[in-house]
């Protein structure tokens, strides 16, 4: 059994593990027969209704994050690149916050409006910097490009915080939303977010090989026959419209596109045919498990999946910026 095989074996089990207990455990224990037995009416409510659609959209969230991660890094070739380090979750938040602060609905787009000015926010983020990147070095050095994203996430962070001081009815519903969370969101959001998971995923897909060759540099791949330019686009993105969508319905959630792809990369290598989907599987099972511990922790009271996050990303990051900066000492 070769080692792509056990990877793929072990990441699908840790995903049904993660789900069964994501969906089991809470103030009330759901048996498992309730899959298949709705004569408890009580258990079977709780599970259709309100466990099983923030199992599904904690997946969902935590998959775009952590596949869009995947691709941000092996694009930039540095394990400290990801959605939010580079600021297009800020941007992300900014497009959509400006929808809640505002009250937009194109009528074309309907309930698809908040998800599409997300997108948005998050495309026309990446693209400044990169642009300002390349404006401040030519050379676009990967300690450049992930400076420029801090320095938009810090100014786009101020942008929301200037929106919320001027928000009146809608604070409360912008403020929670910004601390990350899947909860009381139906299978309306699910219906909402599958579709650009589903593209931006296949999108990056379609890259893995492109990627791979990219590990080696621009150069390179482009005499390896790769179209550096137009794959960079594709690759941009596919990483905006996970990363946008993923925001759209739960808000800011840190980290999950740092942690997983560098954990998978470490455990089962850095070929891309293989780590865009073990981190995706790996992403739905983090933040399943995460959103469990946020709701379960300090029962009754729930604190924002975010906050869980932020704690497991925050040492892991500093780790791997230590052993960057050791490996470049060396």
């Amino acid at each position: 059994m070769n080692k792509a095989l056990i990877a793929y074996i072990v990441s699908a089990a840790t995903l049904i593990v993660a789900v069964w207990l994501g969906v089991s455990i809470g103030t009330v224990k759901i048996p498992i027969h309730t899959f298949w037995d709705s004569s408890d009416t009580t258990a079977s409510n709780i599970l259709w209704k309100i466990r099983m659609p923030r199992v599904i959209l904690a997946g969902l969230v935590g998959a775009a994050l952590a596949i869009s991660g995947a691709a941000f890094q092996g694009l930039l070739k540095n394990p400290l690149a990801d959605p939010y380090t580079l600021g297009v979750s800020s941007g992300a938040s900014v497009g959509a916050v400006v929808t809640l602060f505002f009250g937009l609905t194109i009528p074309i787009l309907g309930t698809y409006t908040l998800p599409v000015f997300s997108m948005a926010g998050a495309a026309v983020t990446m693209f400044l910097v990169i642009s300002f990147a390349k404006l401040v070095d030519r050379s676009m050095k990967m300690e450049t490009i992930i400076l420029t994203g801090i320095i938009f996430g810090s100014f786009l962070g101020s942008v929301l915080s200037l929106m919320i001081a001027l928000t009146g009815e809608e604070l409360r519903q912008i403020i929670s939303w910004l601390l990350g969370s899947v909860s009381m969101r139906g299978w309306n959001y699910i219906l909402m977010v599958l579709p650009f998971v589903v593209i931006g995923s296949f999108i990056l897909w379609l890259n893995r090989r492109e990627l791979n060759a990219m590990l080696f540099g621009e150069e390179r791949a482009h005499h390896l026959g790769v179209n550096v330019k137009r794959r960079k686009l594709m690759i941009l993105l596919g990483g905006s419209i996970l990363t946008g969508s993923a925001v759209a319905v739960s808000g800011t959630i840190g980290f999950v596109g740092l942690v997983v792809p560098h954990m998978t990369r470490l455990m089962w290598g850095s070929d891309h045919r293989h780590l865009l989907t073990l981190s995706f599987m790996n992403g739905a099972s983090l933040l399943i498990i995460c959103d469990l511990i946020a709701r379960t922790i300090i029962s009754p009271t729930e604190l924002p999946v975010g906050v869980i996050t932020a704690f497991i990303g925050a040492p892991v990051f500093a780790y791997i910026f230590y052993r960057q900066r050791r490996k470049g000492a060396m």
